[in-house]
């Protein structure tokens, strides 16, 4: 089976939109023989790699740098692209998708393909226009449908306030009037929820089915569950950039209510504009907890693998995502997670492996938070079962399990087509 993937994103050795694009990719590689067409960013990275592939044959990469040939205007495009509030992006993203349904076209002329497939970005504002070929589509995993909740804007900035508040009025004008969302909705033969609220909107705005399937995933390493209930100190992770979603500052006033805590450390994986650091780093210090944090910037992802793995808790405080590349990982080094009860990631933190927390306010979050973190603290015994249970819970969230039902929805696309060809 030939299949024709739009990945704008994708890279070995990331997480995020890039590590989701290339998971996929190289796992219904297995399968099936994938005709890739990705922006260009990770080039080298993809190059450098595909000769240890043993599915190498059935991978190939065609890339449209997002600014053509002018190098420098790449790169700045795809500084917008990285700088997750900056919408000046989507202009640019929106003619690249017109010069990917071009070379699609040619790839379509010069190849049997037997299905296309929109990848990523998983966004649903820009759906590209792969349904003019004509050939059976395949969209998602679809996100970005929900609502930001706005009882979470207390004490934002009022550019903030109001930059969300515009971004949830958009989006239900988009799922209403966008006339290209509507039409690769109807053009699809098979519609893929990141998360389940997406499912909601997609059969209320267009009576549309979809199937739920997380964007992220993970492989079976086979990690030990390391024993640390004998260990003294007690080390909360929390990962992410400094935006305003990830609530950061929820976090760290949750640290300040268990401050009194012996032997407890916060580790802070990642950055942001200088502002933005300077910021949290002066919440820190004014909540009286700077002697418990250790603000470690941006790590490779081999390094927070490492730091999963010596942690006792994962603590996620974002409000908006799909469901985030970091839970899997999480849960594929057996760390338990501590979140709020939203978004894709919902469904996967169960009790056996986590807890979390309504997100009702502001306010009573930090509480329970900390709530939590006090009763984990002080039974050692339930962590190191949440993370036995984290083995069991990786069988749901296997790269290759994905790969599998994915290749199965192809093959019955490519099944019906053949059946309606006989037909006629």
């Amino acid at each position: 089976m030939k299949v024709l993937i739009n990945a704008y994103a994708c890279s070995p050795y990331m997480g995020s939109e890039p590590g989701m694009a290339w998971n996929w990719c190289t796992n219904l590689a297995k399968y099936c023989e994938l005709f890739i067409i990705t922006e260009g960013e990770f080039r080298d990275k993809i190059e450098s790699i595909m000769p240890t592939l043993p599915q190498e044959g059935n991978m190939h990469f065609y890339y449209l740098p997002i600014g053509g040939n002018d190098n420098l205007k790449s790169e700045k495009i795809r500084k917008m692209c990285w700088n997750q509030g900056d919408w000046r992006f989507y202009w640019y993203y929106a003619k690249w998708q017109k010069r990917a349904l071009k070379l699609a076209q040619e790839i379509v002329d010069k190849e049997q393909i037997d299905v296309l497939h929109q990848l990523n970005m998983v966004g649903f504002r820009e759906p590209g226009y792969l349904w003019k070929l004509g050939v059976p589509l395949v969209w998602g995993p679809i996100g970005g449908m929900g609502d930001i909740n706005v009882r979470f804007l207390k004490g934002a900035p009022i550019r903030t306030k109001l930059f969300i508040r515009l971004k949830n009025v958009i989006t239900n004008c988009q799922l209403m009037f966008s006339y290209r969302v509507r039409k690769t909705i109807n053009h699809s033969s098979a519609l893929i929820s990141a998360v389940p609220d997406t499912q909601k909107k997609l059969r209320h705005y267009f009576n549309r089915d979809s199937i739920w399937i997380p964007e992220t995933g993970c492989y079976n390493l086979n990690n030990v569950v390391v024993d640390k209930r004998t260990r003294r100190d007690f080390h909360i992770l929390w990962v992410g950039r400094f935006i305003y979603t990830k609530r950061l500052d929820i976090a760290l006033r949750s640290i300040a209510e268990v401050k009194g805590l012996p032997n407890l450390h916060f580790h802070i994986v990642g950055t942001g504009n200088d502002e933005e650091v300077e910021k949290y780093k002066e919440l820190g210090y004014s909540l009286g907890i700077d002697t418990l944090c250790s603000w470690h910037g941006k790590l490779d992802n081999s390094k927070v693998h490492e730091m999963m793995r010596n942690a006792d808790v994962f603590f996620f405080t974002s409000i908006a995502e799909a469901t985030s590349t970091v839970i899997p990982e999480a849960i594929n080094n057996c760390l338990p997670v501590l979140c709020f009860d939203a978004c894709g990631f919902a469904p996967i933190v169960t009790e056996k492996i986590g807890r979390k927390v309504k997100m009702d306010s502001q306010d009573k979050s930090v509480k329970e938070f900390a709530k939590h973190i006090n009763m984990l603290y002080n039974n050692k015994q339930l962590l190191y079962e949440m993370s036995v249970n984290c083995k069991e819970a990786l069988k749901v969230m296997l790269w290759e399990d994905k790969a599998l039902q994915v290749f199965g929805i192809y093959k019955g696309i490519v099944e019906n087509s053949g059946k309606h060809e006989e037909n006629i």
